[in-house]
């Protein structure tokens, strides 16, 4: 389906080459200074164009508000947002007519729906993650003024070429002391230093030449994005169903090209100890109780304990390409597929702010829901509770 949340609800429109896309947000809170100028940044990073990794495409991707605000103000009612599709050459796709692309959706969306997007990748597109983008700054706005959350992605791999923290918290038992102050202290800015969207410079530049010779190649190349919520309250998420892992799962996988997500410790935690791999709790400084470590990514019974969230998703090679390919058409007959169109070779360093904002969009619907059971808890005439039920020691 298109639509996304349950309190704050995100739907989707738009294909790759119709007329333009978007989304329309509802539940965003009233009395909220919004404007354009709130959710350009987020869609000019993940425009195309923008670099020489990515697809050469030329999409300014200006935003218009159509609904939902007066003076620059949110009004409650469902936000609808806009972006028109300009640089369209559905000719570049004839030969798609006749050939499903190698692990591309244009055979499943075929037999799905029993007709299909004739230009390009139709719903199955990244242009369909503008309407997410958009709405997540929305999303991200919100969550940054109510509570000062903070959300970082940034690219930690590109085929094999890996930042050194990768590989260290995939083969330590506990992040190092450097990596824990990395993830607390990251910025966009530092992400955006350079035009990989990796903040380690030495392996910036290996991604990027990886990248290039895919890219003369005329092929295409995968990695991995890792993202960071910093100052998440405690208490969001819905067991058992709905935990927040869940959901942040969910929402990474419904962005195109992911194949793999984790979060905490991830795979790595299965070959740890329980001792090990247990957070012990511990009493902060200004009275709250923490986590000496964080295995747990910061979600514990599908419930955020208030430590930084963190997990990284894998994004596989972009599936169209310009090489020949020996394929079969729809008809079964084996032949040459020449694939045309405007593609990236690696979509990674454009995935960083797709992968912020569906986070974004996960931790503002999980907001509303707490927010939501704390009014009508705070509604109840106050009683007596037991103390087992408070996690109080009994009364003497």
């Amino acid at each position: 389906m298109s639509t996304f949340g349950k309190v704050f609800r995100v739907t989707t429109y738009g294909e790759s080459h119709c007329k333009g896309v978007g989304a329309i947000i509802d539940g965003v809170p009233p009395g909220m200074e919004l404007t354009e100028n709130d959710i350009q940044p987020q869609l000019s990073r993940r425009r195309p164009g923008q670099n020489k990794l990515t697809t050469p495409r030329d999409e300014k991707d200006k935003v218009t508000i159509m609904s939902g605000t007066e003076f620059g103000v949110t009004l409650g009612t469902p936000i609808g947002i806009q972006v028109p599709n300009l640089d369209q050459r559905p000719h570049d796709y004839n030969d798609t007519d006749i050939f499903p692309r190698p692990s591309h959706a244009d055979f499943t969306y075929l037999q799905k729906y029993g007709v299909k997007a004739s230009s390009g990748g139709g719903r199955a597109s990244a242009r369909e993650t503008i309407g997410r983008v958009a709405a997540g700054a929305i999303a991200e706005k919100y969550l940054r003024l109510a509570y000062g959350v903070e959300i970082v992605a940034f690219a930690s791999s590109v085929g094999k070429v890996a930042m050194p923290f990768i590989s260290e918290l995939d083969n330590a038992d506990t992040p190092e002391p450097e990596v824990i102050e990395f993830m607390n202290t990251i910025t966009r800015a530092d992400v955006d230093a350079d035009i990989s969207r990796c903040p380690h410079p030495p392996t910036a530049e290996a991604m990027k030449e990886l990248i290039a010779q895919k890219s003369h190649e005329k092929d295409s190349i995968g990695g991995t994005v890792t993202c960071v919520i910093r100052k998440c309250p405690v208490g969001f998420g819905e067991p058992c169903f709905d935990k927040l892992e869940a959901v942040l799962a969910h929402a990474m996988l419904s962005i195109p090209a992911t194949k793999g997500f984790e979060f905490g410790s991830g795979f790595n935690g299965t070959q740890m100890s329980g001792i090990e791999h247990n957070d012990p709790f511990y009493q902060k400084e200004d009275g709250s109780i923490g986590t000496s470590t964080n295995n747990s990514g910061g979600i514990q019974g599908g419930i955020s304990n208030g430590e930084n969230i963190y997990f990284r998703v894998a994004f596989k090679p972009a599936a169209t390409i310009s090489q020949d390919q020996t394929t079969a058409n729809y008809d079964g007959i084996t032949g040459t597929l020449t694939a045309k169109g405007r593609h990236d070779p690696c979509v990674v360093s454009r995935a960083v702010p797709i992968v912020e904002s569906m986070a974004a969009l996960v931790i503002m619907d999980a907001a509303l829901q707490q927010e939501s059971r704390r009014a009508a808890f705070s509604k109840l005439p106050p009683i007596e509770i037991n103390h087992a039920l408070l996690g109080k020691p009994p009364k003497n």
